[in-house]
């Protein structure tokens, strides 16, 4: 049996804490958790690291509270509402957990394993309908044996500028982890908005995943 992982990336997560804080700080936040049940007010409760020098004093939407502290790292907690729509909750309603969940520069990184190709194109599609700039920034497939089911993507799928898109973004390390670019850097380099870089690359990646959803039909 073979699964595949994937790492979506939510670039305009709105009404999100953890995005917001990391838009602030500047640097990495992770060490996410959240409870699994609202509280008796109908709040969800969430908890993230950042490092220990590091301030998130100022408006995130809700109150951010230090809870814990080291040299290293300091921990912080806030409630939100669970009636938000959070874009974890959106991916584990399909049935898949998220199990990896980090923001960086105002962009939301979620992480998830399937056994189907399907059901990342409706997360993805499920993401999209709430939220822009949702990209797919890493996508693998883990292999019990060793077999030979390669698939060949034409790349004649692709308009130039899209191609043109995803080289860029490559050779400036935005599929990278971590990431040597983030979205804002490959958009300046193409000359473009940062709204144009995503949406391009969102349409450039959907071509692909079609064309190894469907070699991947074709070979069942």
């Amino acid at each position: 049996m073979t699964g595949f992982r994937a790492t979506v990336v939510v670039n305009e997560p709105m009404d999100c804490p953890l995005a917001d804080v990391s838009a602030s700080v500047s640097q990495r936040v992770d060490g996410v958790s959240r409870s699994s049940q609202p509280t008796t007010e109908g709040a969800i409760v969430e908890e993230f690291g950042v490092a220990a020098d590091a301030s998130v004093a100022g408006d995130h939407g809700v109150e951010v509270t230090p809870v814990q502290s080291n040299n290293r790292e300091t921990i912080y907690r806030f409630e939100r509402d669970s009636a938000t729509n959070c874009a974890c909750e959106l991916i584990e309603a399909t049935g898949t957990p998220v199990s990896s969940v980090r923001a960086q520069n105002g962009s939301l990184y979620l992480s998830f394993r399937t056994l189907e190709l399907e059901t990342i194109t409706d997360i993805v599609d499920e993401l999209r309908a709430h939220f822009d700039g949702v990209v797919v920034e890493e996508l693998s497939q883990d292999h019990k044996d060793i077999s030979d089911d390669s698939v060949v993507v034409d790349r004649n799928q692709l308009t130039g500028r899209q191609r043109e898109i995803i080289e860029t973004a490559h050779e400036m390390g935005y599929f990278e982890y971590p990431k040597g670019a983030n979205a804002t850097d490959v958009a300046e380099e193409l000359g473009v908005a940062r709204s144009t870089f995503t949406e391009h690359l969102a349409a450039a990646q959907t071509k692909l995943m079609d064309a190894i959803l469907d070699a991947d039909r074709s070979q069942q």
